[in-house]
């Protein structure tokens, strides 16, 4: 299975386009390199290409990679379909350049499809798609031999949707199989709190992409002077602390484990950092757009395996 990490920031990029805090100002100095906001495009034989989300930058993103280029007719693509693991503008935005794209599969549990019940009208009326429900008892299968399947992890709605029924299936992380090398790739950017599920899906995994988005649960109001509650409220678990992800990924040393979905206030950014040290130490990754990574699994022989170019 071949994956390409096509952007790896949180809402918003890095640098923030209306930012001056600390990390933002040196990316815009050249000191740190920036990243575009958050997605991933996975295939199992090199020829048929999932997104995982489809960023507002995903433009850019599919121009830059060239497994993702179009041909070989005119108008030809070897993109598939998407998997939004949610509703969040950051997340679907990118649904809109992909729109004329014929045939296009996109993946969502039931309160996301329903909420983008607009905008799949409009997408429509450029070119059908077909929608599916990522929940389907038993997971689905893709081309190019992925087998998937969704796993509610929290219950937490966009801003933008007005008085939200009640629902824990908002947020979903999707575990990915690939049927001819055997290996397991864990997707989960959006991590509201730790679950016994997410020990059993790592148990399995080869390689995890997991979410990071704030090192320390008070650093948006250290960064950019904001209160602390606006930060709690946008349903991340962060890296740091007795509770935090990192914590409980020493618990999994197993696969390959990388963190994605940064924001522009995590000193995960800088290299430098004492943060990034005590993170790589724990033998937790952050790698930069544009990452590619092969996954498999060598059935009957002790061990797991993950090749990536950085």
């Amino acid at each position: 299975m071949k994956v390409v990490l096509l952007g790896t920031a949180a809402g918003g990029g890095f640098p923030q386009w209306n930012c001056a805090c600390a990390l933002c100002a040196a990316a815009r100095d050249g000191k740190l390199p920036a990243r575009t906001q958050e997605s991933v495009a996975l295939s199992g034989n090199s020829r048929d290409w999932w997104l995982l989300n489809a960023s507002p930058d995903i433009r850019a993103q599919l121009t830059t990679t060239p497994a993702l280029a179009p041909g070989p007719g005119p108008r030809d693509t070897p993109v598939r379909g998407v998997l939004l693991t949610d509703a969040e503008a950051d997340h679907v935005a990118g649904l809109t350049v992909l729109r004329g794209g014929a045939g296009l599969k996109v993946y969502a549990a039931p309160p996301v499809l329903a909420t983008l019940a607009p905008l799949r009208d409009l997408l429509d009326r450029y070119a059908p798609w077909e929608w599916v429900d990522s929940l389907t008892e038993g997971g689905f299968v893709l081309s190019g031999g992925l087998v998937v399947t969704a796993h509610p992890v929290g219950p937490k709605a966009p801003k933008y949707v007005a008085g939200p029924a009640p629902d824990d299936r908002w947020v979903t992380a999707y575990r990915i199989e690939d049927l001819a090398g055997g290996g397991v790739l864990l997707y989960a950017p959006c991590l509201g709190a730790w679950t016994p599920e997410l020990d059993d899906l790592l148990a399995s995994a080869d390689c995890a992409l997991l979410d990071g988005t704030f090192y320390a649960a008070d650093e948006m109001g250290m960064a950019v002077r904001s209160r602390g509650g606006r930060q709690a409220a946008m349903g991340h678990l962060p890296v740091a602390g007795a509770r935090g992800s990192l914590a409980a990924l020493a618990h999994h040393p197993g696969p390959r484990r990388i963190y994605t979905h940064l924001n522009n206030t995590n000193p995960l950014l800088d290299p430098d950092s004492d943060a990034r040290a005590r993170v790589s130490a724990a033998g937790v990754e952050v790698l930069p757009d544009g990452a590619e990574l092969v996954v498999w699994r060598t059935r009957g022989v002790e061990g797991r395996g993950v090749e990536g170019r950085r």
